[in-house]
């Protein structure tokens, strides 16, 4: 899922995989901002080119089964932009987290034993 906004002069992209949990913030074609995220929310703040500060706040609408991300500058909200998110996309992303959490666990138990 991909959400774009033109801030000013600079043109502020958030790209958030259902797949893997990761979100990356790109800022005029530049990744500024890489983390992993399986919470249905987040938040992620930036500085453009002229100073301001500008934020991206991404979460999940239950009620209309959307997901929102909404973009502020200098805290007023400029922008809100959706995407429809199909049930399955929502069932995939809480699997593969439990799948990561599993490895995870199998992984520290294992270094444990050594």
């Amino acid at each position: 899922m991909r959400f774009q906004y033109q801030v000013d002069q600079d043109i502020v992209e958030l790209k958030a995989s259902n797949w893997f949990g990761m979100e990356e913030l790109f800022l005029n074609g530049q990744s500024v901002k890489k983390v992993f995220n399986f919470s249905p929310s987040s938040d992620h703040k930036i500085k453009l080119s002229n100073g301001h500060n500008c934020r991206f706040q991404m979460f999940v609408d239950p009620t209309h089964n959307n997901v929102v991300c909404r973009v502020y500058k200098k805290d007023q909200l400029l922008a809100r932009l959706t995407q429809n998110q199909n049930k399955q996309d929502t069932v995939n992303r809480i699997v593969n987290c439990a799948l990561i959490a599993i490895g995870l666990g199998f992984i520290a138990l294992f270094s444990l034993q050594i």
